[in-house]
Formats: C-alpha cells, sequence, structure tokens
C-alpha cells in the first residue's frame, strides 16, 4: 500500500511540475543539452582523430625501423660472406652472429609495424565513425535550433490566441451579465402591450366602459355644434362638402 501511495505521490508531482513548465523554458533547455552532447561528441571524435594521427607517426617511424634492420642485417651478411671468402673465419663468425641478431631485430621491427597498421586500420574506421557522428549530431542541433524558431513561433501565437479569447469571455460575461438582450427587451414591450390592449379590452366590455364611450359621444356632438354656431356668425361656409344655409 506504502508503495503505491508514494507512486502517485511521485506521479502526481511530476504531473504538477510538467504543467508548471514554461514552453520556453523547457525548449531552450532542450537545445542546450542537444548542444552539451555536440561539445562532448566533438572532444571524443578529437581523440579518436588525434589517436589516428598518432599512430600514423609512429607507422612511420616503425617502418624506418625496419628498413634501417633490413640494410643492416644485408650488410652484415655480405661482411660474413666477403670474411668467408678471405678465409676468416673469426669475421665470419662475427658477422654471422651480427646478421642473426639484426634479423630478429628486423623482425620485431616488422611485427610492431603490423601491429601499427592493424591498429590504424581500426583507428580510421573509428575516425570515420566520430566524424559522422559529429556531423549527424551537428545537423540534429540545427533541426532543433529551427523547430526552436519554429515553436517558439508557435507559442506565440497561442499566447495572443489565448488574450483574444480571454477577452472575448470577457466581452461576453459583461454583455450578459451588465446590459439585458435585445430579446429579452423586446418580450417586455410586447407583454405591456399586450397587458394594455387586453386592459383597454376589457375596459370596453365594462358599464364604465359603455358610459364613458356614450360621454365622448355626445361631447363630441356637442363640440360639432358649437362649431356650426360659430361657423354661422362669420358667415362661414361649413365643413367641406356642406353649404351654410
Amino acid at each position: 500500500m506504502f508503495k503505491r501511495i508514494w507512486g502517485y505521490i511521485r506521479t502526481l508531482f511530476r504531473q504538477k511540475a510538467e504543467s508548471a513548465m514554461k514552453p520556453e523554458v523547457e525548449i531552450e533547455q532542450a537545445i542546450n543539452e542537444a548542444r552539451k552532447q555536440d561539445s562532448a561528441l566533438r572532444q571524443q571524435a578529437a581523440k579518436v582523430i588525434a589517436h589516428r594521427t598518432k599512430l600514423e607517426a609512429r607507422i612511420e617511424k616503425a617502418a624506418d625501423d625496419v628498413g634501417d634492420a633490413r640494410e643492416m642485417a644485408k650488410q652484415a651478411l655480405l661482411r660474413a660472406e666477403k670474411a668467408k671468402a678471405a678465409g676468416d673465419a673469426e669475421g665470419t663468425a662475427k658477422w654471422t652472429q651480427s646478421a642473426q641478431s639484426l634479423a630478429m631485430k628486423l623482425q620485431a621491427a616488422q611485427n610492431n609495424l603490423d601491429g601499427l597498421k592493424e591498429q590504424y586500420q581500426i583507428a580510421l574506421d573509428q575516425s570515420e565513425e566520430a566524424k559522422n557522428a559529429v556531423q549527424q549530431n551537428a545537423m540534429r542541433v540545427q533541426e532543433l535550433t529551427a523547430k526552436r524558431m519554429q515553436l517558439l513561433g508557435q507559442l506565440e501565437q497561442a499566447k495572443m490566441q489565448e488574450s483574444v479569447n480571454k477577452a472575448m469571455e470577457s466581452l461576453t460575461a459583461t454583455v450578459e451579465t451588465d446590459a439585458p438582450s435585445l430579446s429579452r427587451v423586446e418580450e417586455k414591450i410586447q407583454g405591456r402591450l399586450a397587458e394594455a390592449k387586453a386592459n383597454a379590452e376589457l375596459r370596453e366590455a365594462t358599464p364604465e366602459g359603455a358610459e364613458s364611450e356614450l360621454r365622448e359621444a355626445v361631447s363630441l356632438a356637442q363640440a360639432d355644434d358649437t362649431l356650426a354656431e360659430l361657423r354661422a356668425e362669420l358667415g362661414l361656409d361649413g365643413p367641406a362638402g356642406e353649404l351654410t344655409s
């Protein structure tokens, strides 16, 4: 149980930490790590290539040693043969032993040269591998650098869009909470109009409504009679389409 709880806590902490990290910081970390690896790889490759260069110098020297030993062994053999022809037994033995010694030295130098050549072939292969690794990693760094520019551009676009989204959310919230919508205003007006019409219709249907209508008709008739009297006093014609008597 404790192991499960501890695993849960670690996972939760890792998720919180990842969500808290800024993308631009993570991009820079990736670039810096790639550059560190590139630097370390270049140093290792330089050591491999330097080893190959040292082997080249040693092979050249070993080849010289082989050539010198071979030439000296030949000279010793010639002197031994010359002493033998002259009947010089002591000289013959001397130069024969010297030739044998130089032959052993020649063999050792040749073995050393062969071993260096084998090492050199390995060093050549390793040098090529090291250079290829450096080239590939350098291209990887360039790709990451280009990707960094792309990601930073996308990140800036995302930030701008998030800012616009927040502004729109704030605007929508303000409109919805602080100002009534037109549809609600229209609904309210239509409700009042309908209520006013209903009240008018109900008033006409009541005795009070009929009495009010009658009074209005009487008042209009009296007003017409008064206007007719005034026209007569002034000698004016009657209303349109009617002549004074």
